[in-house]
């Protein structure tokens, strides 16, 4: 069960209306790092886990939070649209037609035509949210990871969106956002840390023996230099086992042997010219018949 309360988790209420860094935000909240993903990742992974109550919770813990940021973020790009479309049309652009104003201001367009100057589930550019951007693998571990991902990309760019404007309001709730991006990274490598510890650095553990365990461990130079060499040589893998180095990789199959596919469905001229003499014969039957 889910409840809302009307209380804001923090503040969300710029000095002005700027309907310029409403669009910016768009992407903290319907981009492929933003707050709905982070929301639907964490829920999904949630729901998902049966067994390991502590990381259950941390998951529903983290995710209805995110619930709240995404409020937080509709509200602030609410407030930045404020009056929007009467200053555009009186300062920018004078058609009387504030959807027009909008789009000639560099507003988001869907912001004006579609949401009614309010916050959309979309990025800066219109592009609709999607389910694509989130993980739930059902591994924990993997996820886990992935969340460290979400957090660090999601703290990048709300970083970025601060040094992007000098109102206060807008700053005091991007800092809050940071500050708990800080956290949920934090929270989120000491679970990977725990599952490595038990389970092991790979994903799936326990499948190691499938593997051509020959190359498991090797760095190979598909680039040209060998700067990368550097970051293995003489180390050992967080497994235990050593690193090594192969300058020259070399192939390890044998050249491709297909068979064609049918001559019948290649197109080529011959096949098309078949084809008609066919479809002639066809039509000449069906009028003998008449």
């Amino acid at each position: 069960m889910f409840k809302h309360t009307k209380e804001l988790q923090y503040n969300a209420k710029p000095e002005a209306p700027d309907p310029l860094m409403a669009r910016r935000l768009q992407e903290s909240l319907g981009g492929q790092w933003g707050e709905m993903t982070g929301m639907m990742s964490y829920l999904t992974q949630g729901w998902s886990t049966v067994g390991n109550e502590k990381y259950r919770d941390l998951l529903l813990d983290t995710g209805t939070e995110e619930i709240g940021h995404v409020e937080m973020l509709a509200t602030m790009i609410g407030h930045l649209l404020e009056d929007a479309p009467v200053n555009i049309q009186e300062n920018v652009y004078q058609s009387g037609d504030p959807a027009l104003a909008a789009v000639m201001s560099g507003m988001d367009p869907n912001q004006a035509v579609v949401s009614g100057l309010n916050a959309s589930l979309n990025n800066p550019n219109g592009t609709p949210w999607n389910a694509g951007y989130t993980a739930s693998s059902g591994n924990l571990l993997a996820d886990m990871r992935y969340n460290v991902t979400r957090e660090s990309m999601g703290r990048l760019q709300v970083t970025r969106l601060y040094h992007m404007t000098k109102d206060k309001g807008i700053r005091d709730m991007l800092s809050y956002l940071m500050a708990r991006e800080t956290q949920h990274q934090l929270q989120f490598i000491q679970a990977q840390e725990e599952l490595e510890e038990k389970y092991g650095v790979v994903v799936p553990h326990g499948t190691q023996d499938l593997q051509h365990t020959e190359f498991s461990h090797t760095l190979m130079n598909f680039s040209e230099g060998e700067e990368s060499k550097e970051l293995v040589e003489g180390k050992t893998a967080k497994d235990g086992k050593p690193f090594e180095y192969e300058s020259n990789p070399t192939a390890q199959g044998g050249k491709a042997d297909m068979k064609p596919g049918p001559e019948e469905m290649r197109n080529t001229q011959e096949d098309k010219e078949k084809t008609v003499e066919e479809g002639r014969k066809i039509i000449e039957s069906q009028k003998d018949m008449k």
